[in-house]
């Protein structure tokens, strides 16, 4: 630590005096050829200021794409410090849209956390906002801070651009030829790969977000150990994210700017800037000076054979002639329909009762090249697990077109009988295919109670078996519940939670007492008939407990007794043989 901040005084004692002639000149002039820290003012070599970049890559963060040269005002808002109290309005230029200037002092606050030695200012977030989108297109952005619609650059396919070729399979650009920068930072796939963050707990790291896309940068801007409150550092981090010293100087214009006074205004109404720049395409060979070289002059058509015409003509000269014609400017021939994505198209949570149909269906879209929605794209979803779920029809794999709004939507799933986890896959495309997987459960049928068909008292005399079986029925929102599991127990208590070990029990597949049995199930309409109940040598009352899936329970008492011993009857008296009836007395 100690050697670290050695270095650090160093660099800061070398640098202190150029970096105070750099943020003046920028405040007062404004000017795009404003001097940078280290003096290498219009040199157009990144190097020559010292530039580390941060991902190691040649292209940085943005892949060298197109970005807005536009330069702040001359007369800068008259708020001075570090803008903490925000005025409510003022230039319109100063304006920054509410939910992006959050997430710029969000990032600030968040890495003044985990990285304080950085010194990141929210401001130089703001800078490079401003001129990489115009800050999210002037705060278009949803409620949770996504840009919408998402914000491409143009496909780095070394026409004007640096060369990258696809490296996500267009998960965030929607292109799989060439990889284009994404999002309100304009970062490209790649350098997103290793910085995204997720800033606003969604759980996703979205380039299109501003709050992720804005920590994302922030971080970005403090690796390699910089400390951006040294002039040195600060341009060194610039131009990791864009190699260019025109960048610089634009990206150093707008933090001076910004560092002057800003304010809050509503998202969407922010001031976009001008068209963005174009950097002139690297000469092709055998093309002289590039496409922008005049051609070779041609015979004049009413002189065939001739010398070519001579150029335009001068003030008093003879003759004239239109001038040499310029080619047209190439356009972007815009990709072919190729396919480009594969997206959830808004699938909800899969989730359904065993027996049952799910009332989600699986949906996806997909996208082409440019990110609009592609049509006629053969999509095929399999079921995989042990459920037993199937499509409508009893089909593990289906396979559906998408629409003209690029969707295809699986048909139904019927849950299994078994309750568990399965998995449905979309796959389309060919040569790299693109893959979607949903996860889904199927619960087990359940009840919410479970009774008794009658009130018979359940009695058996001891080494017997008793007379009356147990039937129970079990119900869900008052309808016979169908196929639920039940589990019944000999207990000791009404709570069910010490098992008996004596007293009445039932008989396993080889004859031998059990007091537990599993694997129960209700029929069609909801009724349970229990196998036959035993009794042992100890009489009582003992109490049998039945509990179904969903958590419904009875308990039932069996009775233990010897019958009751009954006296035999005394017989009748018969009168005496030798005895005369009195009424035959003489």
């Amino acid at each position: 630590m100690a050697a670290h901040i050695r270095r650090r005084l160093r660099k800061g004692a070398t640098t202190t005096a150029m970096a105070a002639a750099a943020v003046a000149a920028l405040a007062a002039s404004q000017a795009p050829a404003a001097t940078l820290a280290d003096g290498s003012a219009g040199s157009g070599d990144p190097k020559a200021a010292g530039e580390d970049t941060a991902s190691g890559e040649t292209d940085g963060a943005t892949g060298n794409s197109p970005y807005y040269t536009d330069l702040p005002p001359l007369v800068t808002p008259d708020k001075p410090g570090s803008s903490s109290n925000l005025p409510a309005a003022g230039s319109a230029e100063a304006g920054i849209p509410a939910s992006v200037l959050a997430a710029y002092k969000q990032a600030e606050q968040t890495v003044a956390t985990t990285d304080p030695s950085c010194r990141l200012p929210w401001q130089l977030l703001a800078a490079i906002g401003k001129v990489e989108s115009g800050q999210a297109r002037g705060g278009r952005v949803d409620a949770n801070g996504t840009a919408s619609p998402r914000i491409l650059g143009p496909a780095l396919n070394g026409q004007g651009f640096a060369l990258i070729k696809d490296t996500d399979g267009g998960a965030y650009d929607g292109d799989a030829v060439h990889d284009r920068a994404v999002g309100p930072m304009q970062f490209i796939p790649s350098t997103w790969a290793s910085w995204g963050q997720d800033a606003n707990g969604d759980g996703r790291k979205d380039p299109n977000n501003i709050y992720d896309a804005a920590l994302a940068a922030g971080r970005y801007l403090c690796a390699n150990d910089r400390d951006l409150a040294l002039a040195a550092d600060l341009d060194q981090a610039v131009l990791s994210y864009n190699r260019s010293t025109e960048y610089l100087r634009t990206v150093r214009s707008w933090y001076s700017y910004y560092q002057r006074g800003t304010h809050e205004i509503p998202d969407g109404t922010g001031t976009l800037p001008s068209t963005p720049s174009t950097p002139t395409p690297s000469p092709r060979p055998g093309t002289g000076s590039g496409p922008s070289a005049t051609p070779s002059p041609k015979p004049s058509p009413d002189k065939p054979g001739g010398k070519p015409s001579p150029g335009p003509s001068k003030p008093g000269g003879g003759g004239s002639t239109s001038p040499t014609p310029k080619p047209p400017t190439p356009k972007p021939t815009p990709p072919a329909e190729t396919f480009g994505s594969l997206e959830n198209a808004g699938t909800g949570p899969l989730r359904a009762t065993a027996g049952q149909t799910f009332d989600e269906r699986v949906s996806v879209r997909a996208r082409n090249a440019l990110g609009a929605p592609l049509a006629k794209v053969p999509v095929t979803f399999t079921v995989t697990g042990g459920t037993g779920t199937l499509f409508a029809g009893g089909k593990k794999t289906v396979t559906v077109r998408t629409g003209a709004d690029g969707t295809a939507t699986a048909p139904e799933l019927q849950a299994g009988e078994k309750a568990g986890e399965f998995t449905v896959t979309a796959v389309a495309g060919t040569g790299r295919p693109r893959t979607l997987t949903y996860a889904a459960t199927v619960t087990a049928r359940q009840a919410d109670a479970i009774a008794r068909t009658d009130e018979k008292a359940l009695v058996a005399a001891p080494g017997e078996k008793f007379a009356d079986a147990v039937t129970v029925g079990a119900t869900y929102k008052d309808a016979a519940a169908a196929g639920v599991a039940v589990t019944a127990t000999m207990v000791k208590n009404r709570l069910g939670v010490i098992d008996n070990d004596k007293g009445p029990y039932f008989k396993d597949a080889d004859g031998k007492p059990v007091r537990t049995l599993t694997g129960l199930t209700t029929d069609d309409e909801g009724q349970l008939r229990l196998p036959e109940i035993f009794a042992d040598d100890n009489e009582g009352t003992y109490l049998l407990r039945l509990t179904t899936e969903g958590g419904a329970s009875v308990v039932i008492e069996l009775t233990v007794k010897a019958p009751e011993e009954t006296a035999p009857e005394e017989p009748a008296e018969t009168p005496d043989a030798t005895e005369t009836p009195a009424a035959t007395k003489p």
